[in-house]
């Protein structure tokens, strides 16, 4: 059976902990006549353990954290000191630096070894709740806190019990040592109670002459003097906690629960039969209680504190402002009757950062923007998130509290970039900090409550050498389209929603030079480009009146006045693609643009649709002319069966053959089946058409190898 770590720590200096440390540990090993280990955490008191135990371990905590081998009753024979009643002792470096380079993670996981070795484990966590001391107490049973008599280690006290609860450990857990007590003081255990809401777990009397006595000859006061009453109230809270079963009590408290999860189950088909393996589903048995008693902590969150007042932009008030809410999220669950709800730390865990989250920031979505392999999150309602991992759509398994959180993480979103949603206007195209695009829909258009799809923004650059590697292309279209942008090509990138449009026209953007400026008009800013003079340009929707709305349309007109080199067009949906074009075809060469098609021919006919949005009444051969004199290249980018994302055309526009524009196949992706993990087999080839403006490059001084057009042995 493992055995109990019991931390002891104090609200200030001077309130006798490290002397109550050390004679609790002898205290066990006397009672118990079982090894027991003390250990010290107390990286701001060097060394007065040692002095307490007056031995000194063969090595300190900071060697057991740099220990790499696995520990067992014989390896830590070469860290413990000779044991004095059956108690071992590791002590703190002497030396500050030495103490303040220690390994939390490397004491963590000794930590989880000796509870297998020693039957009861007390640590000295110090006076202040560092991450060494954190550690300690995350692997404790038992948390005591000695507090003196004194009005100032009282008040500390207050603050490092507060400090705990807020942490999140259980009121049970932590249980205060009243030290130094002395009969006819005015400060009495009543007192003290009153003040920390706590009643005293053991009171331990004033007993200065057995203490100094036992300092003087460097050895523990249990050892020295056990009969004393020092040594009798430490005797006494250790029969307490044996007698009691107090560790056996806190320990099940402390057992993690499985969490009230949302249950997901496969809906059964109409036929009655079985439900299709890996079928999607909404969550319906949703945890009603786990729910309501989120919502009631929300209710009185916002009785306390005014959330609006969140600085978003100064990250400093947001971490103060979420220490403070998470104090106000803790005493309400603490006044809350959560029996039947939250069963464990785990739980109390799990609903604090809920609640937190859905108060200050994206709700359940905070953990899945996180996830890098995340690329996109799609809520349906409050009770419905989906999510795209690794190309595959899965089921959350976290879910909003009710619909008007899920309104209010919309509002949190669109309110920074000066957008807005309502019953009038109940959708929007907004973005977050780091680029992600959004969109959301709330009711009545969106009958299953709000609805937010958000297609996230990789956290590192994607190259040309990362498609490559990804499978999406060769290193030899890569190369292509790399001199086609440099050389100038007009360039439209062609594909359905989720292709990776937007991901390729980033790539493609980088290999513009430095030295141009580059203009780019979006309905919402995603695009982000490694050069310097980049100037971006964003929609504007209308006001509440209904007027001032600024469109791409007029964005294009405003960015040709201002000297660009190339012009980037997130996006051609309606009449703005005839600006492009004719952009493309007066002297401003170089600009790239995405479209909604399937395939390159599709794309000519998508663009010809678009132009006439315009209005202007053009006939149909002139627009096709403008299309095929302006556009040089169409890069056809799909997302296939498997998830993946690859180039399946890289098509020359050749010009007009009567009323018909000219393609070319340039390279092509052939698919030829299916391996048995599911993925796509296939190829790219190289049709071995070479270009007809490569001619008008190398005239240039471009260096375009042939080698590029053929299909590698």
């Amino acid at each position: 059976m493992a055995g109990y770590i019991i931390s002891v720590l104090g609200g200030k200096g001077g309130v006798g902990k490290t002397q109550f440390a050390a004679n609790l540990a002898i205290a066990f090993g006397q009672e118990s006549r079982n090894k027991t280990l003390l250990l010290d955490f107390d990286q701001r008191a060097c060394g007065d353990l040692t002095v307490v135990m007056g031995v000194k371990g063969k090595k300190d905590v900071k060697e057991l954290s740099e220990f790499n081998g696995s520990l067992d009753p014989k390896t830590i024979l070469t860290f413990v000191s000779a044991p004095v009643q059956n108690t071992h002792f590791i002590g703190m470096p002497t030396d500050k630096n030495a103490a303040e380079a220690i390994s939390v993670d490397g004491l963590g996981k000794s930590l989880k070894a000796l509870v297998n070795i020693f039957p009861y484990t007390i640590i000295d966590v110090g006076n202040e709740l560092t991450p060494l001391a954190m550690k300690a107490l995350e692997f404790s049973t038992l948390i005591f806190l000695v507090v003196p008599p004194d009005v100032l280690a009282i008040n500390q006290s207050k603050r490092m019990y507060s400090e705990l609860m807020t942490n999140l450990f259980p009121k049970d857990m932590v249980q205060v040592i009243f030290n130094q007590y002395q009969k006819g003081h005015p400060i009495t255990p009543e007192i003290l109670a009153k003040n920390l809401d706590k009643q005293p777990f053991s009171i331990i009397p004033r007993d200065d002459q057995s203490c100094v006595m036992a300092l003087s000859k460097s050895q523990p006061v249990m050892v020295s003097a056990k009969a004393g009453p020092f040594g009798k109230g430490v005797t006494e809270c250790v029969l307490k906690i044996m007698q009691k079963n107090v560790l056996k009590q806190l320990e099940a408290l402390n057992k993690p629960t499985p969490p009230p999860a949302v249950a997901s189950k496969p809906a059964a088909p109409a036929d009655g039969g079985n439900p299709a393996e890996g079928t999607l589903v909404a969550k319906k048995n949703v945890n009603q209680p786990w729910l309501d008693f989120k919502s009631r902590i929300h209710r009185g969150l916002v009785e306390e504190i005014d959330l609006s007042k969140t600085d978003n932009k100064d990250p400093k008030a947001k971490i103060i402002m979420r220490e403070q809410t998470k104090k106000i999220v803790v005493d309400l669950i603490n006044k809350e009757d959560s029996k039947g709800i939250l069963n464990s730390r785990e739980d109390t865990n799990r609903i604090v950062k809920e609640i937190i989250d859905e108060a200050l920031g994206f709700g359940p979505l905070e953990d899945l923007l996180a996830d890098k392999e995340v690329s996109e999150i799609m809520v349906v309602g409050p009770h419905t998130i989906y999510f795209e991992k690794k190309g595959k759509i899965k089921l959350s398994e976290v879910i909003f509290t009710n619909d008007r959180q899920v309104l209010n993480v919309i509002e949190r979103i669109v309110a920074p970039i000066g957008r807005r949603i309502d019953e009038k206007t109940p959708y929007v195209d907004a973005r977050l900090p780091d680029g992600s695009r959004v969109h959301a829909i709330i009711p009545p258009c969106a009958l299953n409550g709000g609805v937010i799809t958000i297609r996230k923004f990789p956290s590192k650059r994607i190259v040309f050498k990362d498609l490559v590697a990804f499978g999406s292309m060769t290193e030899n279209m890569a190369d292509f389209l790399r001199i086609s942008v440099e050389a100038h090509r007009n360039i439209v990138v062609s594909g359905g929603t989720g292709s990776g449009k937007t991901t390729l026209i980033n790539v493609l953007c980088s290999a513009i030079s430095n030295s141009e400026r580059i203009i780019t008009c979006e309905d919402s800013a995603e695009l982000s480009l490694p050069q310097d003079h980049v100037v971006r340009l964003e929609t504007k929707p209308p006001s509440l009146e209904g007027d001032g709305a600024v469109d791409i349309r007029c964005l294009i007109k405003q960015c040709l006045r201002m000297r660009p080199d190339r012009i980037i067009v997130g996006e051609c949906r309606g009449g703005e693609t005839l600006d492009m074009l004719q952009a493309m075809n007066t002297g401003h060469d170089g600009s790239l643009t995405t479209v909604h098609s399937n395939n390159p021919r599709e794309c000519c006919s998508r663009l010809e649709t678009l132009v006439q949005y315009a209005g202007v009444g053009l006939p149909q051969k002139t627009i096709r002319e403008i299309i095929a004199s302006a556009v040089h290249l169409i890069v056809q980018q799909s997302r296939i069966d498997d998830g993946s994302r690859k180039v399946m055309y890289v098509t020359e526009i050749g010009g007009m053959q009567g009323d018909i524009i000219t393609l070319q196949d340039i390279f092509t992706f052939k698919q030829e089946g299916i391996n048995k993990e599911g993925k796509i087999v296939g190829k790219f080839q190289a049709s071995g058409f070479i270009p007809k403006f490569v001619e008008t490059l190398e005239k240039k001084g471009y260096k375009v190898p042939r080698g590029l057009f053929t299909n590698a042995p």
